[in-house]
C-alpha cells in the first residue's frame, strides 16, 4: 500500500458515510436549517460536490462535471461558485428538490478524485502546485484538504439530521 492508495481509501470515505445515512436525506429535510444554521443539509451535500469537483478539475485541468453534466441545470441551482466565503443570503439561496441527484454528484465527484489519484505517479504528490501559501501547497497537501473539507461536512449532514430529528 502507498500513498496513493491510502488517499484514495479516504476520499471515498466521505461519500461512504453519506450513503450510510442518506435515506434519512428527504425533500421534507433537505432544505432545513437545523438549529437556524445557515448551511442546509441542501448546501452541505452541494458544497461538498462542488469543492471536490471544482478542485479536481483545476488539478486535472478538465471541464468540472457540474456544466459538463448539466448538475446546475438539473438541480436548478444557478451558483457558480463552491460555497467558500457564503453570505448567510447566498448560503440560504441553496436548495433543492432532490437528494439522490446531490448524493449522485458528490459520488460522481468522488469517482474524478479517485480516478485522478489511480493515474497520478505517487513522486506527483510532493509537487509544489500552489506558492500563494506559506509554506507552499503540494498536490499531496491540495488533495488531503480536499478529502478534509468533504469529510467535515459529511459529520455536519449526520450531525444536522440528528438535530432536526429532535
Amino acid at each position: 500500500m502507498d500513498a496513493r492508495d491510502i488517499l484514495t481509501d479516504a476520499a471515498g470515505r466521505p461519500l461512504t458515510a453519506i450513503r450510510a445515512i442518506a435515506e434519512l436525506i428527504t425533500p421534507d429535510n433537505l432544505n432545513a436549517h437545523p438549529g437556524g444554521h445557515d448551511n442546509s443539509l441542501a448546501w452541505l451535500l452541494w458544497h461538498m460536490g462542488r469543492e471536490i469537483d471544482a478542485q479536481v478539475a483545476a488539478l486535472t485541468g478538465s471541464e468540472e462535471l457540474w456544466t459538463a453534466r448539466d448538475y446546475a441545470e438539473q438541480l436548478g441551482i444557478s451558483e457558480e461558485g463552491i460555497g467558500y466565503g457564503h453570505t448567510p443570503e447566498q448560503a440560504w439561496a441553496i436548495t433543492a428538490d432532490d437528494p439522490d441527484l446531490l448524493i449522485d454528484y458528490l459520488a460522481e465527484a468522488t469517482a474524478g478524485l479517485q480516478e485522478y489519484l489511480a493515474g497520478l505517479d505517487a513522486g506527483a504528490l510532493g509537487e509544489v502546485i500552489d506558492t500563494n501559501w506559506d509554506p507552499p501547497v503540494t498536490r499531496g497537501m491540495r488533495i488531503v484538504s480536499i478529502i478534509d473539507d468533504a469529510a467535515q461536512h459529511a459529520g455536519q449532514v449526520g450531525y444536522a439530521l440528528s438535530i432536526a430529528a429532535e
